[in-house]
C-alpha cells in the first residue's frame, strides 16, 4: 500500500522465510521489499531508502535502461546513487564518486548468547542529537536523522555522555545487519564495542534471527574483533556509488 507521495507505507509483519544464506546477496533490496517496505520511496521500477534514513537504492539484479532512468528520476540530478554492494552497473555518464573494498560477515547461529550488559543503554528519538555528533566524530559510516528507525541501537554512557554505539539495520528475511559501530576517541581501548555487538547479537539470536555486518577491508583491527565475536567472512564486497548525471 502506498500514500498519496506514493511511498511504500507498512502493511504489517512480514513473515519470517529462515536464515537462509542466499538473501544476502542483496540485503537492501530484500530489507526494502520486506521489513523496511515502509521506509522505502520508489518509483517506476527503481526504489531506495528514505533520504532522511538511509541513503541506499536497490537496483534489480540485471537493471535495464528504463530501470536506471527511473532511478533517475527518483533521485534527481546530481544527486547520489549509492549502490552499497550491488554489482549492478550504470550507464557510462554516471559518474563515480567512490568505491571501497569490504566483507560481509555472518555470525554462527546461537554462538556466544552471554548474560544482559545493565552498562549497556537502548537509544531512542531524544538521543538523535548525541548520535549524530557521535557519528559526526567518528565516521563509522552513512547515519542520517532518521536512520535509528530501521531497528534497535544501544549505547553507553559515561558520566552521562553517550561515549559509544550499534545499532541494527539492514533486516532481510532471517537476518539483522549490526551496524554505526562507534566509539569516542577518548573512549577507546576499554572494550565498549564488543560490549556493544555482543548485547545486539544477543537480541537479533533471541528473536529467532542470525547477525550479519559488513566492514571495510581496510579495517584490520574491526575484522579481527568481529572474528573473536563469533563472525566468519561470507563473501567479499565493493561498496560503490555514482553521480546521477
Amino acid at each position: 500500500m502506498t500514500n498519496d507521495d506514493g511511498l511504500l507505507l507498512d502493511d504489517g509483519p512480514v513473515p519470517d522465510e529462515g536464515a537462509d544464506e542466499g538473501v544476502l546477496d542483496d540485503p537492501v533490496g530484500r530489507s526494502l521489499g520486506g521489513r523496511h517496505a515502509h521506509l522505502a520511496r520508489r518509483f517506476g521500477r527503481a526504489v531506495t531508502y528514505l533520504p532522511d534514513v538511509a541513503t541506499f537504492s536497490a537496483p534489480s539484479p540485471g537493471p535495464d535502461a528504463e530501470e536506471w532512468a527511473d532511478l533517475a528520476a527518483l533521485l534527481g540530478s546530481g544527486a547520489l546513487a549509492d549502490l552499497f554492494s550491488s554489482p549492478a552497473v550504470p550507464p557510462p555518464d554516471w559518474e563515480p564518486v567512490f568505491r571501497l573494498d569490504g566483507r560481509q560477515m555472518v555470525r554462527s547461529d546461537g554462538a556466544g548468547r552471554g548474560e544482559p550488559d545493565p552498562g549497556v543503554v537502548e537509544l531512542g528519538a531524544q538521543d538523535v542529537p548525541e548520535m549524530l555528533d557521535l557519528v559526526a566524530r567518528t565516521r563509522p559510516g552513512p547515519f542520517r536523522p532518521r536512520t535509528r528507525e530501521l531497528g534497535t541501537y544501544l549505547g553507553i554512557r559515561v558520566d552521562g555522555v553517550l561515549v559509544a554505539m550499534a545499532g541494527e539495520r539492514l533486516r532481510p528475511p532471517g537476518w539483522t545487519e549490526i551496524s554505526a559501530v562507534c566509539t569516542a576517541p577518548e573512549a577507546r581501548g576499554r572494550g565498549h564495542a564488543a560490549r556493544l555487538v555482543g548485547a545486539l547479537a544477543a537480541r537479533i539470536t533471541e528473536r529467532g534471527e542470525r547477525p550479519f555486518l559488513h566492514v571495510a577491508e581496510a579495517n584490520t583491527g574491526a575484522i579481527r574483533l568481529y572474528e573473536r565475536l563469533g563472525f566468519t567472512t561470507r563473501r567479499k564486497v565493493t561498496f560503490r556509488g555514482f553521480r546521477v548525471p
